[in-house]
């Protein structure tokens, strides 16, 4: 059984060579593609005003990397600011990106390491205590050509507690396009579901397998509800679900966790 990790690059190379360390045969093949935000500016003047705020989200490990790459020059983490993160992954990013601008430990937010589920809702307990009243908030993220994708459910909460919250896009994400042997890839495993299993982190990740990926390099009449997927939160699940597809396994977005989920199958 060979699981396809389909996180954007590089993030996906480094599971992949993770996972086969492991013992769990899996190859690269990213749904998404992590660009330059359309317009900077929005990341530049974040940076200048971080002064004058309480925290910032980091939605992923794309969305500090570009938000640190966009940094301009002199300017450094300030004490006061939070940072972040829906998981360890996003937090051991910002360690390695902030550290040599004045991000420390003691500025991250995350859900601990042994926490059931990794996103939103398990991040909010913790900010939950603190007094947002006329605080400034902003969630880094990425979106697509039109606008930013900020953390919706999120944004209520903080602003239910009086913080002012905006969307600030670092990067763009697109399907990108796969060269030959990725498509290869992809046409194995629509023909022989049963030897791939297609791990998804993203909702938007398999709207674009299905509507940009696929299409393109697939025959129409390829029968899709037979893929195999194992997604890391419950409403990708849903989602796919929601896509007609069928054969659909949990897990959580840990590398410990997917691995156990591969042993564990049939």
């Amino acid at each position: 059984m060979n699981l396809l990790v389909t996180r954007p690059e590089p993030q996906a190379s480094e599971w992949a060579r993770r996972l086969n360390q492991a013992g769990v045969a899996a190859q690269a093949l990213p749904l998404i593609a992590i660009e330059a935000p359309p317009d900077g500016v929005a990341v530049e003047r974040l940076w200048q005003t971080l002064p004058e705020h309480r925290a910032l989200m980091f939605v992923s490990p794309a969305a500090v990397s570009w938000f640190f790459r966009l940094r301009p020059d002199g300017l450094a983490w300030p004490h006061p600011c939070l940072a972040c993160a829906p998981g360890p992954g996003t937090a051991q990013a910002l360690l390695e990106a902030g550290a040599a601008h004045g991000l420390t430990d003691a500025h991250i937010v995350s859900p601990p390491h042994d926490a059931t589920q990794f996103d939103s809702e398990a991040l909010w307990p913790l900010l939950a205590p603190l007094d947002w009243l006329d605080q400034n908030v902003a969630i880094v993220s990425g979106g697509d050509a039109q606008s930013a994708r900020g953390r919706q459910w999120l944004s209520e909460q903080w602003r239910a507690r009086g913080a002012r919250v905006e969307a600030i896009q670092a990067y763009e994400r697109s399907a990108g396009r796969w060269d030959e042997a990725q498509q290869r890839l992809a046409l194995a495993a629509l023909t022989q579901p049963e030897r791939h299993t297609w791990l998804l982190s993203s909702s938007q990740a398999l709207d674009f397998l299905l509507d940009v990926h696929l299409p393109a390099c697939v025959p129409a009449h390829t029968d899709r509800r037979a893929m195999q997927l194992l997604c890391t939160h419950p409403r990708i699940a849903e989602h796919a679900l929601a896509r007609g597809l069928r054969h659909i396994a949990q897990c959580a977005p840990t590398l410990q966790a997917v691995v156990q989920a591969r042993r564990s199958s049939p």
